[in-house]
């Protein structure tokens, strides 16, 4: 049976969770198996999309309390990243399973999700249609193509990033949000109506454990791409490329370049 790679590398400030996708993916693209990554933030962290603009942040709030905030590689809008589990995936696109298109393997990836979030129990919808035009900075305010909904509210927001030769998708999972501080940080004023549009899951699913998330997922993905995913860690040369990158990741020229 085919092999995946399956890394859960914890906690790591959002520069480095960034740095490490990206040196992920770039070894995936030259030759490593498709991975699948977990982690989560070590405090509060704000993400943008690749072209979003900087000024849909409030950078001044950001800085008085703390939060980190980084531009991600991918697309799509603003994440504020808390008690979530993150994911990732790399591949290739060359052939195989991914070599149909962005909507394609959207539709594939959000097929696993969907999954694991039926075998916990929850009844999941999948958007297949592309979105109209909605002016919001808020990634969970608006579900696009692929991304998976409950009781019409957004569980979980994904966006991705292509290559001529492969892709990376970068994926939030939420267990609670924080309504209050997301309105601030994205200067939305009636921060009371992204309770409309999104969901932590722990909202339905009190007692969810990240462990058993995981497992849902780990074992929707082997299902679904019939495969199997062996729990390693980042080889030596992702962990030295990741350094790398953290001076992308950590500098103005980046985060602010829009």
């Amino acid at each position: 049976m085919t092999e995946w790679r399956l890394i859960d590398s914890g906690s790591s400030d959002a520069f480095y969770n960034m740095a490490l996708d990206e040196a992920i993916a770039t070894s995936v693209r030259g030759g490593l198996p498709p991975t699948l990554r977990f982690y989560e933030w070590d405090r509060p962290s704000v993400s943008i999309g690749c072209f979003q603009r900087s000024g849909d942040i409030d950078l001044q709030y950001c800085n008085d309390m703390g939060i980190p905030f980084v531009r991600r590689p991918t697309g799509g809008l603003g994440i504020l990243h808390g008690n979530e589990l993150t994911y990732s995936f790399s591949s290739t696109t060359k052939d195989g399973l991914f070599s149909g298109g962005l909507l394609d393997s959207y539709r594939k990836i959000s097929h696993a999700f969907s999954k694991a979030l039926s075998r916990l129990g929850i009844s999941p919808e999948t958007k297949l249609k592309k979105s109209p035009s909605f002016k919001t900075p808020l990634c969970f305010q608006w579900a696009s193509y692929g991304e998976i909904t409950v009781r019409n509210k957004k569980v979980i927001g994904s966006a991705q990033k292509r290559w001529s030769d492969g892709l990376l998708q970068q994926g939030s999972i939420p267990y609670s949000i924080d309504y209050l501080q997301m309105g601030r940080v994205f200067k939305v004023d009636h921060y009371d109506e992204a309770e409309k549009s999104m969901l932590g899951l722990r909202e339905l699913m009190p007692e969810l454990t990240p462990e058993a998330l995981k497992e849902a997922i780990k074992v929707s993905f082997e299902e679904v791409f019939n495969i199997k995913l062996v729990e390693t860690r980042p080889t030596a040369e992702e962990e030295a490329l990741a350094k790398e990158l953290l001076l992308k990741y950590r500098s103005s020229e980046w985060n602010l370049r829009r």
